[in-house]
């Protein structure tokens, strides 16, 4: 069932982990899992950059037009999917490293339910002033984090120490990721695709 395990995850995270580990979701509904959940943070921004404004804590709200936000949150939209495609292979690629035999469904469920907090953060959008964004941001990165360390050992069938190793090797490369986004973005708006301000 999509969604099904997303109140566990906050309400008792270890207790969900090992209900997740019993009953592997399909690949199916792990993707399913990712495109819902990487909506909420895309409509959000989008929403907020159009009809309400951005503050960046001096002067009025900043304003998109619509076709400009619109090709924005596409675009945040596909690359929040690639990276969580892209980080669940290299906890793939990483596993075997760490005497785990994952299957590659294994690690996307890692990944897709590890990053959903962070998309949840895409709510904030809607008081879209950048300190408070940044503060729920934070909040969110820091459980997704704590999921990570906790669902490690649980999915991959290794003991907490190996796990805590592992999950550490996987939030660097999540790093890694979120800066070739960034440096991506940098460069194509420095080539025209930035946005258009109202």
């Amino acid at each position: 069932m999509i969604l099904n395990h997303l109140w566990g995850l906050y309400a008792h995270p270890h207790t969900e982990w090992h209900t997740i580990d019993e009953a592997h979701d399909s690949f199916r509904n792990s993707l399913t899992h990712i495109l819902i959940v990487a909506l909420i943070p895309s409509v959000c921004a989008y929403y907020s950059a159009v009809h309400i404004g951005w503050s960046i804590g001096v002067g009025d709200p900043i304003t998109l037009t619509s076709d400009s936000a619109f090709m924005l949150s596409v675009a945040m939209y596909v690359a929040l999917v690639i990276g969580v495609f892209a980080l669940a292979y290299l906890a793939h690629w990483m596993g075997h490293t760490f005497g785990s035999d994952p299957s590659y469904t294994t690690t996307l469920e890692l990944a897709a339910y590890t990053s959903t907090p962070l998309f949840m953060v895409g709510l904030s959008a809607f008081y879209p002033h950048l300190w408070f964004v940044m503060m729920i941001g934070l909040i969110g990165l820091s459980y997704s984090v704590y999921l990570l360390y906790v669902g490690v050992p649980i999915l991959m069938h290794i003991p907490k120490e190996q796990g805590f190793i592992y999950a550490s090797s996987v939030v660097t490369v999540g790093l890694v990721l979120l800066v070739c986004v960034l440096a991506t973005t940098a460069v194509l708006w420095g080539s025209g695709f930035g946005p258009v301000f109202t």
